[in-house]
């Protein structure tokens, strides 16, 4: 049996933003019963040259959005990146969500080896769709997606592992 790039790309990127939408609903409730204000969590880095926590979220919406879209040959959407809520940034994650289920098995299956460049400033880097995907994307999701995670342990909000993990 092999795995298609549709069902290692859009299942498992729903997923892992699905949980780190639960993980930002604990951190809520935390806050909530703390009578914290919760830009302690949202402005939080877990060290000076570390992106904050609301960058963390931001940035697992944007590449997810963006490998997606790139496999699929279409424009990715622009955010403007103004979240300063935990709220905000859950809608954030369902706005992603909503957009990786829009798309169909046919548009991302077979892309393996379709040209992808990305831009950084004046940086180009090449990859195939496959490299792309296993390389890059996936694991800068889980990165920013698993640092949320312990910048909201680090200030004791009660999750776990099955937290983060879900149900895969």
């Amino acid at each position: 049996m092999t795995i298609s790039m549709y069902q290692a790309s859009a299942p498992r990127i729903t997923n892992a933003l699905n949980n780190l939408s639960h993980l930002l609903e604990k951190a809520q409730a935390f806050v909530d019963a703390k009578k914290l204000d919760e830009s302690a969590l949202t402005r939080f880095r877990l060290y000076p040259d570390m992106l904050n926590m609301t960058r963390q979220v931001q940035i697992a919406c944007d590449t997810a959005k963006g490998v997606m879209a790139r496999l699929a040959g279409v424009e990715i959407p622009v955010d403007v990146d103004n979240e300063e809520t935990i709220a905000a940034l859950r809608a954030r994650i369902a706005k992603t969500v909503a957009f990786i289920q829009t798309f169909k098995p046919e548009q991302i299956d077979g892309t393996e080896d379709k040209d992808i460049v990305t831009r950084r400033g004046e940086k180009e880097t090449h990859y195939k769709g496959m490299q792309f995907l296993l390389g890059h994307a996936l694991p800068n999701v889980y990165f920013h997606c698993t640092t949320t995670f312990c910048i909201l342990r680090h200030n004791g909000v009660e999750i776990g592992k099955r937290d983060y993990l879900g149900n895969p």
